[in-house]
């Protein structure tokens, strides 16, 4: 199993996805756009796609031409049938790729949100087995509507949180991957993030509901990418 994964920064890598990528004996390629002036070869050479966070916007395309070039890419693999999971960042590149633009929400999502899925969701070989609703750890100011002939398969209060494209591309705001270091650096640098200084977060009382909650949430990030590399592993 060949695995692409597109990592925009240090500290929003796969995360808890390595291990499972990791026991499942997958083959992993990692490309840093905002490094790397290689481009992946052509994504139907892979077995799979994944896209991550970042602290860059969706509509940043001047500032970070990277954005241009990763988009062409998850056309590519989308036009290919490759299988593609998008997370934050990653997931509205995703979303723009197919058809529709990104938007700023009046107030980032950023710590713990309920998410409810919808019923297709339910049904849905990713994110069923979790449950009807789930609280998620976010860290976002953007968000997208599903792309035409998608399928939205769950909502928070401010906005859609997951999509699926055909059978087999799917894109998530919520942050299934963190690591508990991940988020605290993050946390730590939150200042650098003007939609969350503008919202007057507060990172200590964010860390102190987040720490004995991660146990739970990384079994069920570490679950989605499992269950996700079974249907990379049907294709």
């Amino acid at each position: 199993m060949r695995v692409l994964t597109i990592v925009h920064e240090a500290d929003a890598g796969p995360g808890v996805f390595a291990d499972v990528l990791t026991g499942a004996g997958a083959e992993v390629e990692l490309w840093l756009p905002a490094e790397q002036t290689r481009v992946p070869s052509d994504p139907a050479a892979y077995d799979a796609v994944l896209s991550f966070g970042g602290s860059a916007h969706p509509h940043q395309d001047d500032r970070f031409p990277w954005i241009v070039t990763e988009r062409a890419l998850l056309a590519g693999a989308l036009a290919a049938d490759v299988p593609v999971l998008g997370i934050c960042l990653g997931s509205e590149l995703l979303a723009e790729c197919a058809g529709v633009r990104a938007h700023h929400l009046a107030h980032p999502e950023i710590g713990w949100c309920e998410v409810r899925l919808t019923q297709d969701g339910a049904e849905d070989p990713l994110l069923g087995p979790i449950g009807e609703t789930f609280e998620a750890l976010e860290w976002h100011s953007y968000a997208v509507e599903a792309p035409p002939g998608a399928t939205a398969l769950a909502r928070s209060d401010s906005c859609l949180q997951a999509f699926r494209i055909g059978a087999r591309a799917w894109g998530l705001q919520f942050h299934a991957e963190v690591t508990a270091e991940d988020f605290q650096h993050w946390l730590d640098n939150h200042t650098l993030d003007e939609d969350a200084v503008r919202e007057g977060i507060d990172p200590v009382a964010i860390a102190r509901e987040t720490s004995p909650r991660l146990a739970e949430w990384h079994e069920l990030g570490q679950g989605i990418c499992a269950r996700f590399l079974d249907v990379v592993a049907a294709r």
